[in-house]
């Protein structure tokens, strides 16, 4: 077996492994004798067939990906420990196959080897910073309540009117030469201004035929960005109907009255303002012992959370019957152009890490349990589940670890802004006062 060595930066090597014809051929033997037990031969025991029957009806590709596996299996180690190198064990290696063949024997693979990081800090006490002031004003705390009614509001069937701006209305579209209407459901004012004007103060079962230009945008792709001739007809028009703003409300949302309501509001949007502003001052002195500091760390480590993060993506558009295609143009971007934006964000998401770890362990902050708990319940609070089914959640997708990251940064943002210089710092903003 042959290694050369390539040094891509002070936690990234390359190895490029040449097997030995005997390797490869082992490594052949042993997969397809793997492979035959799942063969069956008329007349012969599995695993027992002769070994150009089973060839025939063992797939190349599966022999290939099987023969492959095991021979890094088999040299990957050698290789490291000829080169000498202390691998991280917290990241894997990466392998690239260069050559495979089982003819003449001969592979050959690059191997991408992760070394632990290299970090030297930056001056990360008596950083100077700027605190955002904390206020809410009525306006803010009117909006939100407005809100509130909204989530509260109902509909009524309008019969004896025509069409208001704001009104929910069922409309049929029928277009010149087509056989059947296509319903649709708008809110007067919210949909296209061309439709919008058109069935302004239509009554229900009321008909007009006009020239209409749907937009590019219009749901039924086929008539998006075209002009048609059609009729618009009124199925129902609906009315939305806001509760009062009274005592009675106040109280279904588990208030006293209006005064509690706005009051709690209040409160709630102070705290909401502190977390922003606790979260913008800490990332700004994050962001100065980052840029700072001299960190290296392995390709591997980002890559494999670019990797993770972009097939995350694309599972979650494939439920949703979207490709990552279609879901990157949504944003503008080419898939190249999508991906090349996770390896960014990746390469700092890492360094930040790092940064806020070293930190951690260099002031030995520690972690209670009151702190993985607060933890929690803000986590359960963010994705609106109670805090037993947070813990499920973390433990069925094998993120506690997560967990415990969160309270770490949020010691370490709070260790930094209290040795910073400051106007004024704040307490803790995810630590309700007593």
């Amino acid at each position: 077996m042959t290694v050369t060595r390539e040094d891509l930066n002070p936690c990234t090597v390359r190895l490029n492994v040449v097997c030995e014809p005997e390797q490869v051929k082992q490594s052949f033997d042993r997969a397809l004798k793997k492979l035959a037990k799942n063969i069956r031969i008329p007349g012969f025991r599995p695993g027992h067939a002769p070994k150009h029957m089973v060839e025939q009806l063992v797939p190349k590709d599966q022999l290939f990906e099987e023969a492959a596996d095991i021979l890094v299996n088999a040299t990957l180690k050698k290789a490291i420990d000829a080169e000498q190198l202390m691998p991280d064990t917290s990241t894997a290696p990466s392998v690239e196959i260069k050559k495979l063949d089982q003819e003449t024997s001969e592979a050959e693979y690059a191997l991408k080897v992760p070394l632990p990081p290299q970090i030297t800090l930056g001056e990360y006490k008596g950083l100077q910073n700027e605190l955002e002031s904390v206020s809410v004003t009525e306006e803010e705390v009117d909006f939100q309540i407005e809100e509130m009614r909204k989530r509260r509001s109902t509909r009524e069937a309008i019969t004896d009117r025509g069409v208001a701006e704001g009104d929910v209305v069922v409309v049929s579209i029928k277009a010149d030469g087509e056989a059947d209407a296509r319903a649709f459901m708008v809110i007067n004012g919210k949909s296209f201004p061309e439709l919008d004007e058109a069935v302004a103060g239509m009554e229900v079962e009321e008909m007009k035929h006009l020239e209409l230009p749907f937009p590019e945008n219009f749901q039924d792709k086929d008539w998006a960005g075209s002009t048609k001739s059609v009729t618009v007809s009124l199925t129902s028009i609906n009315s939305v109907k806001l509760p009062a703003l009274d005592d009675e409300f106040a109280k279904s949302l588990a208030t006293e009255g209006v005064d509690d309501l706005k009051e709690r509001v209040t409160i709630g949007l102070t705290r909401s303002k502190e977390i922003v502003a606790f979260e913008v001052a800490t990332d700004k002195l994050l962001t100065l012992v980052q840029d700072s500091s001299e960190i290296h760390v392995s390709d591997n480590m980002w890559e494999s959370l670019a990797d993770r993060r972009i097939r995350e993506t694309a599972q979650e558009q494939g439920e949703k019957g979207k490709s990552l295609e279609q879901y990157a143009a949504e944003q503008g971007l080419t898939v190249e152009q999508f991906v090349e934006a996770w390896r960014e964000r990746a390469q700092f998401e890492i360094r930040r890490a790092l940064v806020i770890q070293r930190i951690f362990a260099a002031e030995n902050l520690g972690l209670a349990n009151e702190d993985l708990n607060q933890e929690l319940f803000e986590m359960a609070n963010e994705y609106q589940v109670e805090p037993a089914e947070m813990v499920k959640m973390l433990q069925e997708n094998k993120a506690l670890d997560e967990l415990q990251f969160r309270a770490i940064q949020r010691k370490v943002r709070q260790f930094l802004l209290d040795n910073a210089v400051v106007a004024s710092a704040p307490v803790d903003p995810t630590v309700d006062a007593e």
